[in-house]
């Protein structure tokens, strides 16, 4: 009895240690990219201001986002942009193409971060006619 007594209490105390471990890795947190600073106003009620035709966009994007999974659309249309980047931001330009004159768009855009995770945003915007 007393054997199994102290084979329990090793056990325990094995167990206890082995729970307690740590490797001293840390797992690494992935942000997910951030967009901000649209350039162009948003549509809302009840200012529902309208941007010009053929208007130029730009926002930003943090800078752990990778530049080359960025997606930009508009009413599921991919759109044509061009990405300045630097250590603080990623700056992501476009225009809106002609045939969105008159109407409401949304734009999309979305993007991985280094370490994989991803997010997504949008805007919706209200372009003037010609």
């Amino acid at each position: 009895m007393k054997v199994t007594k102290m084979l329990f209490i090793v056990a325990v105390l094995f167990t206890g240690t082995a729970m307690a471990y740590e490797s001293g890795k840390v797992d690494e947190i992935c942000k997910k990219p951030q967009f901000r600073d649209l350039s162009l106003p948003v549509y809302q009620e009840p200012e529902k201001i309208e941007v010009p035709p053929e208007s130029t966009l730009s926002f930003l994007i943090s800078p752990w986002a990778k530049a080359d999974t960025i997606k930009l659309t508009a009413k599921n249309q991919d759109l044509e942009y061009s990405i300045e980047s630097n250590s603080s931001f990623h700056r992501v330009k476009a225009k809106l193409p002609a045939t969105f004159n008159g109407q409401f768009v949304r734009i999309n855009v979305s993007a991985k971060a280094e370490l994989g995770c991803s997010d997504k945003n949008g805007w919706l915007i209200k372009v003037a006619d010609k």
